[in-house]
């Protein structure tokens, strides 16, 4: 049996963010996402660049034991580019990407996986998630410090463990999977992820059967939900390739896509939230001047009279909507970086005009320096926190991540994350049994 993919794919910049960093792809063989992170420093270069490396493979024949050892090595070409361009341009420094890729190979499907990013299997009516996500939540999920649901809302379910850098060590998670006519794959950004419900994604992926109008419903429900990341879906439908006729046009879209494949998008919030409303509902502007035969004619005074009204409502809501939602930032914390220094911050990590919506209120005593590059990335971005407390949390475990990292660095090694733990180091770490780098701790409560 010849089996291809039936495909579509789509990517939204969200709420909030200015650019795109995420980039998806979907051919006949081959679905691939990339999250980029980084802000303005690279992760749209760094998602491009990994999907760009890959797409070639959809149009190869390869063999069952070929694809494996293919895709890898596209992987680690693209992750070594990455590398260079950093040594080439330091500004660069900390740009990394997640990335799930399906690549089909005859009865076959292999599946490369790093970060945080997600797959999902719809098979006979059931849906489930096919990955594990490299992060720090699912860290503390698997040592049984708190459950799944948890970590759903967890301050910190932002951190991941493992993505593509550009250093050698960057590795993916590789599965080979049997090919099943029938099957559907979802591969997904967190701004899906983060923001519906597991069994709400699972609804959409069962009940609607066209792959385009499927990840459509995605994206919108993001965008309802109030997603302030990047928003990217990809779906494919294993379909018989000698008796369906697959989907033939590949599709490229987000950062990768550059100015192709994309529709436009509002980039305001303000803009955003109108589009969804006209969606929902229909505009006002689709109406014109048209009037309902009930009405009757509709005299100038009083479209006047009406057009000020609606104004006058429109300055009471923004007025008040507008100080509702400033108390509001001023209840949330992050933690990031300011002067070198992690430090804790009260607000949310947005402008309005040229006025910030927080403020530092904590300089903690560790350098953004002494931690590892993907935790420097994740405090360029700001890592929110439900609260104060949790926010003090958080520092406590980059304190020991900071410590792990200067005694690997003082003794010639590399410097990677440790387990994360929520205690704080003695003044001198000592090696673990195994060799790798570990601080010394007392426990702290969480």
């Amino acid at each position: 049996m010849s089996f291809a993919f039936h495909y579509a794919a789509r990517s939204d910049i969200g709420m909030v963010r200015s650019n795109n960093q995420d980039s998806g792809y979907a051919g006949p063989h081959l679905l691939a996402m990339a999250d980029g992170m980084g802000g303005h420093a690279g992760g749209d270069i760094a998602s491009s660049t990994v999907v760009g490396a890959l797409v070639d493979l959809d149009g190869q024949a390869l063999g069952g034991t070929e694809a494996g050892p293919a895709l890898l090595e596209r992987i680690a070409a693209a992750n070594a580019e990455l590398g260079e361009r950093v040594k080439a341009e330091p500004k660069l420094r900390g740009m990394g990407t997640t990335l799930i890729a399906i690549l089909r190979s005859r009865d076959k499907l292999v599946l490369a996986h790093i970060g945080d990013s997600r797959a999902f299997l719809v098979r006979d009516g059931e849906v489930t998630q096919i990955t594990k996500d490299h992060s720090f939540v699912q860290s503390l999920v698997d040592e049984g410090r708190i459950s799944a649901d948890e970590a759903t809302h967890h301050p910190q379910r932002s951190l991941v463990t493992r993505v593509l850098t550009g250093q050698p060590t960057d590795e993916p998670d590789l599965v080979i999977r049997q090919a099943k006519v029938g099957d559907r794959y979802l591969i997904a950004s967190d701004g899906l992820t983060d923001y519906v419900a597991a069994d709400t994604v699972g609804s959409i992926l069962l009940e609607t059967a066209d792959p385009g109008a499927a990840c459509d419903r995605l994206v919108s429900l993001a965008l309802r939900a109030g997603a302030p990341d990047n928003v990217t879906v990809v779906i494919g439908d294993l379909v018989d390739g000698a008796r369906a006729q697959p989907s033939t046009a590949p599709q490229v879209v987000g950062a990768a896509a550059r100015e192709h494949g994309t529709r436009p998008i509002a980039v305001s919030p303000a803009a955003k939230a109108a589009e969804l409303t006209r969606s929902a509902k229909g505009s006002d502007a689709d109406l014109g001047d048209m009037t309902l035969a009930e009405e009757g004619p509709s005299s100038r005074a009083g479209r006047i009279g009406r057009w000020l009204g609606a104004l006058l409502l429109v300055l009471v809501v923004l007025v008040g909507g507008g100080y509702a939602a400033y108390r509001w930032t001023q209840q949330q914390y992050y933690v990031g970086a300011a002067n070198g220094m992690v430090t804790v911050f009260q607000g949310v990590q947005q402008n309005l005009g040229p006025f910030s919506l927080s403020s530092p209120i904590e300089t903690s005593d560790v350098a953004v320096s002494d931690l590892p590059t993907i935790y420097q990335t994740e405090l360029a971005q700001g890592a929110d926190a439900g609260s104060r407390e949790e926010a003090d949390a958080l520092v406590a475990n980059l304190r020991v991540q900071a410590a792990a990292c200067k005694y690997a660095r003082a003794h010639g090694e590399q410097c990677q994350s440790v387990p994360p733990t929520w205690t704080e180091p003695s003044p001198t770490p000592t090696p673990s049994p195994s060799g790798s780098a570990s601080p010394t701790s007392s426990t702290r409560a969480g």
